[in-house]
């Protein structure tokens, strides 16, 4: 999986401007801006690398000379005092790069090692773990990329991506089956339609309007596993809300073929990386 490069430099410029703004008043008036020096990235945690290569570009917008030894990269399970990459370059620009790139480093790692943990939870299941779009703004494509890393899928990028009709929309249209057909005969013959449902009874319904994918919404697993049954494989499900490490994998053994989690983007532990300068 590969981001775009203009969309990854957007962002961290955003976040150099957010952070330096017109001057690092404490590194542009005490170091020279000729002196070079060596740092390191050091893992103070174990888990899953994501986002190492983006940390890099930080440093390479503000000093193009800067060289590095990467020594782990994205995917790699990394453990405490693991070395992760040495790099050298002025200075100043490490100091200044230091903090929009941890930033950026430790909270997809963080993401990623949620989500690793998840799947491992889940092996031997149905199940696929994914996000939603309970994501940071701006930085949604970031957090999707680190669940994809730490082995998870993605749900919707974004409301262009399929129809999804939760409950507020089918409230406010009145009707589930009114509402899934009026979309049927106005989306285009590539958008999915999934339907959140939070009853046995939504659920036939859905199933007889032909949706193609049925979010089972705060449901209990003898529930959820009676939805199994009643669907017999005419539609994907997807278990949603409630969903902790404590339970996953007694969701995932109902049989339900997807597990949206929101505290994966929302919610998550960063995952501890320090700089050191040589």
């Amino acid at each position: 999986m590969k981001l775009p490069q203009f969309y990854i430099d957007d962002i961290i410029r955003r976040g150099l401007s957010e952070d330096i703004n017109y001057i690092d008043v404490t590194s542009d008036y005490l170091i020279d801006e000729e002196k070079v020096s060596a740092a390191r990235f050091v893992s103070k945690d174990s888990g899953v690398l994501a986002g190492i290569e983006i940390a890099m570009r930080v440093f390479t917008l503000l000093d193009d000379t800067v060289s590095f030894e990467l020594l782990k990269k994205d995917g790699d399970r990394v453990q405490k005092g693991d070395i992760i990459l040495t790099m050298q370059g002025h200075t100043a620009a490490l100091l200044k790069g230091e903090r929009t790139a941890l930033n950026l480093v430790q909270h997809m790692s963080g993401i990623a090692t949620a989500t690793a943990r998840c799947v491992e939870l889940v092996k031997g299941t149905n199940a696929s773990i994914t996000d939603t779009r309970k994501t940071l703004p701006g930085l949604r494509a970031l957090q999707k990329y680190a669940v994809v890393t730490g082995g998870g899928k993605n749900h919707r990028y974004n409301l262009s991506d399929a129809a999804m009709l939760k409950d507020n929309h089918i409230d406010a249209y009145g009707s589930l089956t009114n509402a899934v057909n009026a979309l049927r005969e106005k989306v285009g013959h590539m958008v999915r339609i999934e339907v959140e449902v939070r009853t046995l009874e939504e659920l036939r319904e859905a199933l007889a309007v032909g949706a193609d994918v049925i979010m089972l919404d705060n449901m209990d697993c003898p529930t959820m596993a009676e939805a199994v049954k009643i669907t017999a494989g005419r539609a994907r499900l997807e278990a949603s809300g409630n969903v902790t490490l404590e339970n996953i994998a007694e969701v995932a053994a109902t049989g339900v073929d997807i597990i949206s989690l929101g505290a994966l983007t929302h919610s998550v532990k960063c995952f501890d990386i320090s700089m050191r300068i040589d």
